[in-house]
């Protein structure tokens, strides 16, 4: 069976690769951009990384700042006006997965109008929009080389997923050293995104030789790393290698696909605003556990590919040291419960079956090895609650 396979046109790899922003769109022809950020990046400077090249250059450009996390309609909507009083020419995504999703989402709105409600899946956007830049700043989301947004509509607290070619940047800039100030909760909160990115990829009904190396090369750097980019903030070896397993698990799952993790995930973001990548972390040993007998081999190779287990194991043995480390990881890098986390219990258990249901609609657990019904996830969701 043939794979489909989408990444950016171009990626620029390495510590310092901001500074290829003005060469790079010279060579597209480019030169009126339109920066969407977030008020964090301006405030700490990176921004203006950014544009003082920008103004050595002659570059008209504007900025937008006014991205909030888990983007919502009214969010692009704004963002959709801002853009159309400068009439760019591309757009310049500078942040964490917030910024580059609405990014995403307002570089195709401004070319095709509407409401991004009309082009959730099932509906696949394969006609591009403005050129688009993504420059990452957290190393998790793979938000820079993937073919999707995630957008929130307010009038449901549906997280939306919208697909297709139109969502992959024109331009991946994946430059390691903008991670080196982020805090250890965002980092162990990111690199989990990772990990979840990488697994699902690998287990999914849809994986391909081309999502299984970029899967494969994933683990394996998050095994020996992602406790010490945690704990050691400074090791920029560690650094450079999460960064770089955050794109290639991104182009893992944008060319698979990913599953029930996130299609359970998305719900608990959408009404209780847990981080996304919190909300994974969350979910994965307990849908690991519920998934492993429908893919014993393939989640195996997981624990092989991670280190923590070895050719000699069985995959009954290896399948048992992956869940082991999957709830260590989670002691480890203190990821709290729902419970723990504080959100509400009565709305919580009244809103599980919503949650399910939703989570069925975005189409994710349906790429599962073992697909569940909406009473099988209410059980899940009901287990990792304390």
């Amino acid at each position: 069976m043939s794979a489909s396979i989408v990444q950016p046109r171009q990626m620029i790899i390495g510590g310092g690769a901001i500074g290829e922003v003005v060469p790079t769109l010279t060579k597209m022809g480019l030169k009126r951009p339109f920066i969407v950020t977030d008020k964090f990046m301006v405030e700490c400077g990176n921004v203006a990384r950014l544009t003082e090249p920008l103004d050595a250059a002659g570059m008209a450009y504007s900025v937008f700042s006014d991205t909030v996390p888990d983007p919502t309609s009214s969010s692009i909507d704004h963002g959709v006006d801002a853009l159309k009083q400068h009439n760019p020419d591309c757009v310049i995504a500078l942040g964490g997965g917030s910024p580059i999703d609405s990014a995403k989402a307002i570089a195709f709105l401004a070319q095709y109008g509407g409401q991004m409600r009309d082009y959730k899946v099932p509906v696949i956007n394969d006609v591009p929009g403005l050129p688009l830049v993504a420059i990452p700043t957290t190393a998790g989301t793979g938000s820079e080389a993937t073919r999707f947004t995630i957008i929130t509509d307010e009038s449901t607290d549906e997280k939306m997923l919208c697909t297709g070619v139109a969502f992959c940047p024109t331009v991946a800039i994946v430059d390691y050293e903008l991670t080196l100030t982020k805090p250890r909760r965002l980092t162990a909160d990111t690199g989990l995104d990772t990990l979840t990115h990488a697994i699902e990829a690998y287990v999914s009904a849809r994986h391909n030789p081309y999502s299984d190396g970029l899967a494969q090369l994933a683990m394996s750097a998050l095994g020996k790393h992602l406790r010490t980019v945690c704990n050691e903030p400074d090791n920029r070896p560690a650094r450079e290698a999460v960064m770089l397993a955050a794109t290639q698990a991104g182009l893992a799952f944008s060319n698979s696909s990913v599953c029930l993790v996130h299609g359970m995930s998305r719900p608990i973001g959408a009404f209780f605003h847990v981080p996304h990548g919190l909300s994974n972390a969350m979910l994965l040993p307990v849908v690991t556990a519920f998934s492993i007998e429908a893919a014993p081999e393939r989640y195996a190779d997981c624990a092989r590919f991670m280190g923590i287990a070895t050719d000699a194991d069985s995959d009954d043995t290896a399948n048992r040291k992956l869940l082991d480390e999957l709830r260590q990881l989670n002691v480890d890098l203190d990821v709290p419960t729902p419970k723990a986390y504080g959100i509400d219990k009565e709305r919580y258990f009244s809103l599980l079956t919503t949650m399910a249901e939703q989570a069925l609609a975005s189409g994710s657990p349906n790429n599962n090895p073992r697909v569940p019904t909406i009473d099988e996830m209410v059980q899940l969701y009901t287990e990792i609650w304390e």
